[in-house]
């Protein structure tokens, strides 16, 4: 009966450490948060490489909780400005932040 107690007070913790690691904080997401964002980078990378103006391997994509930031050297401004557009345009993203330079 005491070993039966014991057992499942180690699982108990062990759920509870669990479902406390994948818990996210204001600097660290969670692991479901993260897939999110794995999602929202690549239909962000998806739609930039479907825009026939814009060079896709120039751009650097990256998601945190849903906001984006564009980072790379292109080499024009409407290049920026058309990535900036298509990244707002896609579902999920919350802000839009622009490192990208020109060349």
């Amino acid at each position: 009966m005491k070993l039966n107690k014991s057992i499942s007070a180690v699982f108990l913790a062990i759920a509870l450490a669990t479902t406390l690691g994948c818990a996210s904080t204001s600097s660290k997401e969670g692991t479901g948060e993260y897939v999110d964002d794995a999602v929202i980078t690549t239909k962000v990378k998806a739609a930039i490489f479907k825009e026939p103006s814009l060079k896709s391997s120039e751009i650097n994509v990256e998601t945190f909780k849903g906001a984006v930031q564009l980072s790379g050297f292109v080499k024009y401004q409407a290049d920026i400005n058309k990535a900036i557009e298509i990244t707002r345009n896609v579902h999920g993203v919350s802000s839009v932040k622009n490192d990208m330079h020109l060349k």
